[in-house]
């Protein structure tokens, strides 16, 4: 069992930043995925973006965020981080970690097996 817990959401202005944890805790996996997706009402989830781990890290992102948004992990705290830079309106959305226990899934949501319970992120304009 994994057990993920997001948070970091808030209320920021159009063109600001922020930044999310994902602290995840119990079982260890020599190779995984971590995402990031995010929700907004009366649409459907979306993947945002993806850190692997198999002996070496990887990042891939979604279109809509790439050069705005990354992620990074720190080891000592079983964290990953989403640095959201250049926030838009269309940002908003409660997002979600979610840990994937092979390396190898990707955008779909299916694929990761532990999800956090969410935390919202408002963009005001």
């Amino acid at each position: 069992q994994v057990q993920l817990v997001e948070s970091g959401g808030g209320l920021v202005q159009a063109g600001g930043s922020q930044r999310l944890s994902c602290a995840a805790s119990g079982r260890t996996f020599s190779r995984y995925a971590i995402a990031w997706f995010r929700q907004a009402p009366g649409k459907e989830r979306e993947f945002v973006g993806r850190f692997t781990w198999n002996g070496a890290s990887d990042t891939f992102y979604a279109d809509s965020v790439k050069g705005r948004f990354t992620i990074s992990r720190d080891n000592a705290k079983n964290t990953v981080y989403l640095q959201m830079n250049s926030l838009k309106p269309e940002d908003t959305a409660v997002y979600y970690c979610a840990f994937g226990t092979t390396y190898n899934v990707f955008k779909n949501q299916y694929e990761y097996d532990y999800w956090g319970q969410g935390t919202q992120v408002t963009v005001s304009s």
